[in-house]
């Protein structure tokens, strides 16, 4: 076990009034309860690099449970690998255990596996019940420099103390930080195959922060580009809506292009360069760094049209069979075999739909107070800040419904009037001296 280089609070330009102050709480904590506890990961490279960090995340050398036992608002998630969630209100610490690099199954380990998986859906057949699925688990623990060398990349891969406000650097990231270059820990290649999404994020990396890629990183990128099919296709999905929502959503497309990943990943857009493109996916990052983290109003469906309005379609479906259910009916957008929501592409609709209606001729008071009682009328005012001719229009529009809501409470109630109480007769068999059905006086016997 090699010692790492510390780098002291004079030499760094990390300052402890730039991190949260519930951060620094957990980590006093588990310090003060003699678990190693540093700032890693992204926070401490945003921070050297003066950018506002999105996460402020935790490694420990305490395990899950004992985080938990030290804090009363801690949640443990995550069914592999599990992950201490401690809540301030509606904002999340993430403490993680330190992790080691697991290595690569071998063959007397896979038939081993194999042999006991095989040996659970005998027994299961015997007793005519359901093989238990077996979830694999990488509570794989480990120190905090076998957590620093399993990570991607050395700038990702740093440590804050913030008993001694000192960095660890076990990687060199501290170096490349300065030189401003993404640099792999360990050979690219195996990396890359390993985990083939690390390409995706060297280019986004960066283009988002303004860094150059190491050559050894770069030729990896351009030998095994076409890897990136056999990721997963909802964390695709997953990554494509962050690099939408990153405020460099331009820089990064184009550079996806020119490394060959994006015709791997979604070959429509790649095959769509044109101004129209580069101009929407510009007015969504001028839009997005208005911002100093992501708006809720940048939904999954803005997202998707902005990426794709340049060369879709966005139509409302055509009348069908009334047989035929909608489930069935094909959808007009398709990014290679990235699955896009059926839900994100009918608020699409709902938003371009609406926006005809919101721009065009002037409505009755009427009109106006339903289209903005639509559940998609929030989601079509952004779109029309964002990619609208007339960016006044959604002030206009806001300023109407707040004078609508404003009427609407105002208003006096129409008052309710009292139902009568229907007079009930006597019940069969009582007195009363009302006639029969048949007209007579019930006798006495």
């Amino acid at each position: 076990m090699s010692a790492p280089t510390s780098i002291a609070r004079s030499e760094h330009n990390l300052s402890s009034r730039n991190i949260d102050d519930d951060a620094l709480k957990v980590i006093r904590r588990l310090q003060q309860n003699e678990f190693e506890t540093y700032l890693v990961g992204g926070g401490v490279r945003d921070l050297l690099l003066e950018r506002r960090p999105k996460d402020f995340d935790l490694g420990t050398s305490a395990h899950p449970n004992q985080i938990k036992k030290l804090f009363r608002n801690c949640w443990i998630i995550g069914r592999r690998f599990r992950l201490a969630h401690i809540k301030f209100g509606d904002k999340t610490v993430e403490v993680a255990t330190f992790r080691k690099k697991v290595p690569p199954e071998t063959d007397t380990e896979r038939k081993a596996r194999e042999a006991e998986q095989a040996t659970r859906r005998e027994a299961a057949s015997r007793d005519g019940t359901k093989p238990r699925r077996v979830i694999p688990r990488d509570n794989t623990f480990g120190t905090a420099e076998e957590d620093a060398f399993r990570r991607d990349f050395t700038i990702n891969a740093l440590f804050y103390d913030a008993s001694n406000r000192s960095i660890l650097d076990y990687v060199g990231g501290m170096e490349d930080i300065r030189s401003r270059t993404i640099r792999s820990i360990g050979d690219p290649n195996e990396r890359f195959l390993e985990d083939p999404v690390r390409m995706l994020r060297a280019v986004v990396l960066a283009a988002r922060l303004d860094l150059s890629i190491d050559p050894a990183v770069s030729a990896a990128i351009r030998k095994h580009r076409g890897e990136i099919v056999h990721s997963s296709p909802a964390r695709l999905v997953e990554e494509l809506y962050k690099i939408a929502r990153s405020g460099s959503s331009e820089r990064i497309v184009r550079d996806l292009s020119d490394t060959g990943l994006l015709r791997h990943i979604a070959p429509e857009l790649d095959r769509a360069q044109s101004d129209a493109l580069w101009r929407s996916l510009g007015a969504l990052d001028r839009y997005r760094r208005r911002f100093d983290d992501s708006p809720p109003s940048l939904c999954n469906a803005v997202l998707l049209g902005s990426l794709v309005s340049s060369f879709t379609a966005i139509e409302r479906p055509r009348r069908r069979a009334a047989r035929e259910p909608l489930s069935k009916r094909p959808l007009e957008i398709a990014l290679g075999v990235l699955p896009v929501a059926r839900r994100d592409v009918e608020r699409l609709r709902q938003i371009v739909d609406l926006h005809g209606r919101l721009s065009g001729a002037p409505l009755t008071p009427r009109a106006k107070r339903t289209l903005t009682h639509r559940s998609a009328f929030a989601d079509t005012l952004t779109w029309i800040e964002i990619h609208g001719d007339n960016p006044e229009l959604a002030d206009q529009w806001r300023a109407d419904a707040a004078t609508q809501a404003h009427t609407s409470d105002d208003a006096p109630r129409p008052r309710r009037r009292r139902r009568r109480r229907r007079r009930r007769g006597p019940r069969s068999g009582e007195g009363g001296g009302e006639p029969s059905a048949g007209g007579e006086t019930p006798s006495d016997g």
